[in-house]
């Protein structure tokens, strides 16, 4: 892909107003070792002309009731998290192609997509920095233009923060203030003891074993027509409905595994992660933008998925899910342990799959004032992690983008001619 991408300014934005200066602690959840890491997405728009400068401008005004974002990780003790609201800002980064997004159709592919040069670049270690948001607007020659976002997973889950970006959208609109006001509230879950409170600290395992391969991506497009049948099908069978997200979910884990041709008797794992806003009692307000999910596990072997058909598995991913009030609960608990493991770190093996529904988050609906992107592009955050994520097909086209890194390369071409063929015959063999 030749094109060529000039940063022309860099800095910290700080909130518009001033805004409060104190610290606020993070959710057990938040607290979570898996979350220390960083989001990357890229959100591709058609038509924005002055982006960069009207974005930045409708940031600042969101860091006044968004402040946190405006602050910096802390810790009170080691594994206690918390967030010192200090206004310092978010890193901000303007940028510039002569290139026109239409001669590089949008991003569409994304094995060519040059990621370091639409992502933030390193902060230079002069400014002893680490915001918790960075973001670059890449202005092209056609008025189109490229967001790269890096966001702390710590202080905001997906819904957190599509809800942000909503919000800066809003304000680049015109509006005096978000429709939505943002919402603290990390005091949901209950602290569990500190270390100085545990007569007999638990003995830790030793790390895993980091495995030796390496994912492959592929990228496969479906339709909704054979995502609609079997919906239909599914009902005719069950009595029962079931979302798109389950049928795709289903034939994911089902053609990867006979791609794969793991032994009949071994046990694979799916993992998607669960919304659990509406679980506790009473419900978490609207504006809630932190962490609030829990694990969704289910467990079969080889065998029983190599014979399954779509709507049996689909049937096994609603059995697993309409246990989650009663586990979700346990953890709040205290529970920490589902049959001897950590539901938040299941084994990082190839026989685990962990599958994201981003359809539902709200990426696709922001807009900063000329319309909502064409796509939004998840960066591939480990390439020993086998991951699936359900997104949508770029405007104007309708229907889902499955998006993976889950098979080794002597596994891809067998994967994605399963996948092809079990769209062909209706997703339903």
């Amino acid at each position: 892909m030749a094109m060529s991408v000039i940063r022309r300014k860099q800095g910290l934005v700080k909130p518009a107003e001033e805004t409060p200066l104190t610290t606020l602690d993070l959710s057990v959840i938040d607290r979570l070792t898996v979350l220390r890491c960083n989001a990357r997405t890229l959100h591709v728009f058609k038509h924005g002309p002055e982006a960069a400068r009207v974005i930045r401008e409708a940031l600042s005004k969101a860091l006044v009731p968004y402040y946190p974002l405006a602050g910096r990780l802390t810790e009170s003790q080691p594994g206690c998290l918390q967030i010192e609201c200090s206004g310092d800002g978010v890193w901000y980064v303007e940028a510039s192609s002569d290139c026109t997004l239409h001669s590089l159709n949008f991003f569409d592919d994304v094995q060519s997509i040059p990621y370091d040069d639409l992502l933030p670049d390193a902060i230079p270690e002069s400014q002893r920095i680490d915001p918790l948001v960075q973001m670059q607007v890449t202005q092209f020659g056609c008025g189109g233009f490229v967001i790269g976002l890096i966001f702390c997973h710590s202080i905001c889950d997906g819904l957190g923060a599509a809800q942000f970006l909503n919000a800066i959208g809003e304000l680049a609109r015109g509006l005096e203030k978000p429709s939505i006001e943002p919402v603290w509230h990390r005091e949901f879950f209950p602290s569990p003891q500190t270390p100085q409170e545990t007569a007999f600290p638990p003995i830790l395992p030793p790390p895993p074993q980091m495995p030796d391969y390496k994912l492959e991506h592929a990228n496969i497009d479906m339709p909704m027509d054979p995502i609609n049948r079997v919906k239909r099908e599914f009902q005719q069978v069950t009595g029962l409905t079931c979302s798109a997200f389950e049928i795709v979910a289903a034939a994911c884990w089902s053609t990867r595994t006979r791609a794969i041709q793991f032994e009949p008797n071994t046990q694979l794992k799916l993992v998607f992660f669960a919304n659990c806003r509406h679980l506790l009692d009473p419900a978490l307000p609207s504006g809630f933008y932190g962490n609030c999910f829990f694990p969704v596990t289910i467990t079969a072997s080889c065998g029983l998925l190599k014979q399954a058909t779509t709507v049996s598995v689909v049937k096994l991913i609603q059995e697993a899910k309409a246990k989650l009030p009663v586990e979700f609960g346990k953890y709040l608990e205290g529970e920490r342990l589902k049959n001897g493991e950590d539901p938040f770190a299941p084994p990082l093996t190839y026989t685990t799959l962990f599958i994201s529904e981003w359809g539902r988050l709200g990426f696709n609906h922001v807009d900063y004032r000329w319309g909502p992107p064409v796509h939004v592009v998840p960066v591939q955050g480990s390439s020993i992690i086998p991951v699936a994520i359900v997104g949508s097909l770029p405007l104007p086209n309708r229907g889902i983008r499955l998006m993976t890194w889950c098979v080794e390369e002597a596994h891809r071409l067998p994967f994605l001619r399963h996948m092809h063929g079990v769209m062909n015959q209706e997703l339903v063999m």
